[in-house]
């Protein structure tokens, strides 16, 4: 018996090989408006309409509010270290009680904050197997360009996609898997729907004796397609075209940037990331305008920059919907005392009164 897989059966020829899992360059009509789709995958993102498009005014700038300073008692001090001393299971809780302190300092710690809130539109080609549905073509009306399709907006400054179908974008074609048959080819076996025996390699016999794998046959049938030579089509589901329609994605996101001076070399800056501050300034609008007149220089050298970067970065191909810009005093104590004659520190930042401690006395190690 011939072992080849050519001579295991006949196969039906009318069946397709598996064309490509996404329609193929000029497969797709052009929908007016929504230019860019070569097929599959394309994302192309629309800018929006000049109208849409703040401007910001030359020369305008904005004030801050005088804030003071707060202070931290030694009450509140020591009931914060000692809740920090807490979490350490290795840290005693008597230096903390019994610790004199010899100078609570205050440091002044702002963060700005600036946030710009957008919306992008962009779109792909999407289908699926067609089996009845309506469509929504261009016969009934042209398709509305990508930012005149009404969407519910979200709560400002929360982060969301949503996902819509263009009107008027929906056509049906051939399925470009299967050529409109249904079914394709079972690659597996070649069509023919059985394949050579793997432990006999075709011959019917192995070690002289009858295969026992495949009773003699040299064949087997083909587990993938279950020996019919061919499978549904994985794209149209055997219903042989395609309904293919534009999809219209709109991401509305939160676009935030902080900034928080080095002011305390003692005390690492990325504490501050997990604590909250007093926000003593909050200036909202279409577009915010860079601090002026504030005591901090550093503060408003920032206001001006992140703002410039802010518009430059989003205002070509992206709609800013709203600006927020803060200012936060995160408060920031530096606690000295003395435990055994020894000086010893730690800080208390955040209202939330977190401590960080870079040496703390009578730490014990259990062996």
């Amino acid at each position: 018996m011939n072992g080849q897989d050519e001579d295991l059966g006949a196969f039906d020829p009318n069946i397709p090989e598996e064309g490509p899992s996404a329609p193929p360059p000029g497969f797709l009509d052009d929908v007016h408006g929504y230019l860019g789709h070569k097929g599959e995958g394309d994302h192309p993102l629309y800018p929006p309409p000049p109208a849409y498009v703040p401007q910001p005014e030359l020369n305008k700038n904005t004030l801050v509010p005088e804030v003071k300073v707060p202070t931290v008692s030694e009450d509140v001090a020591r009931e914060a270290l000692l809740k920090f001393v807490e979490s350490k299971w290795r840290y005693s809780s008597k230096p903390a009680r019994n610790m004199v302190f010899k100078q609570l300092k205050p440091i002044t710690v702002y963060r700005y904050r600036l946030e710009t809130y957008t919306e992008t539109r962009a779109s792909a080609w999407e289908f699926e197997p067609f089996t009845g549905q309506v469509v929504d073509g261009p016969q009934y009306g042209a398709s509305p360009p990508p930012w005149d399709i009404p969407l519910m907006l979200p709560q400002r400054y929360s982060d969301r996609v949503e996902k819509a179908r263009v009107p008027h974008s929906s056509f049906v074609k051939m399925c470009h898997k299967c050529n409109g048959c249904g079914r394709t080819r079972c690659v597996g076996c070649h069509g023919r729907g059985q394949k050579r025996c793997p432990f006999c390699h075709g011959h019917g016999r192995s070690s002289n004796k009858r295969c026992n794998s495949c009773n003699g046959r040299g064949r087997k049938r083909c587990i993938s397609c279950h020996g019919r030579g061919y499978k549904t089509c994985s794209v149209c589901q055997g219903s042989q075209n395609m309904l293919h329609s534009i999809q219209l994605t709109v991401t509305w996101k939160n676009n935030i940037s902080n900034f928080i001076p080095d002011r305390q070399p003692d005390f690492p800056d990325k504490n501050f990331e997990n604590v909250s501050g007093d926000p003593f300034f909050i200036d909202e609008s279409n577009l915010v305008y860079p601090i002026q007149g504030f005591p901090d220089q550093e503060i408003c050298d920032v206001s001006t920059k992140m703002i410039n970067e802010h518009y430059g970065r989003f205002s070509s191909t992206i709609r800013i919907l709203q600006q927020r810009q803060t200012i936060e005093l995160v408060p920031l104590t530096h606690a000295i005392y003395t435990y055994s004659g020894k000086d010893f520190s730690f800080f208390i930042y955040g209202v939330e009164n977190q401590v960080f401690a870079a040496k703390y006395p009578s730490a014990c190690s259990i062996l």
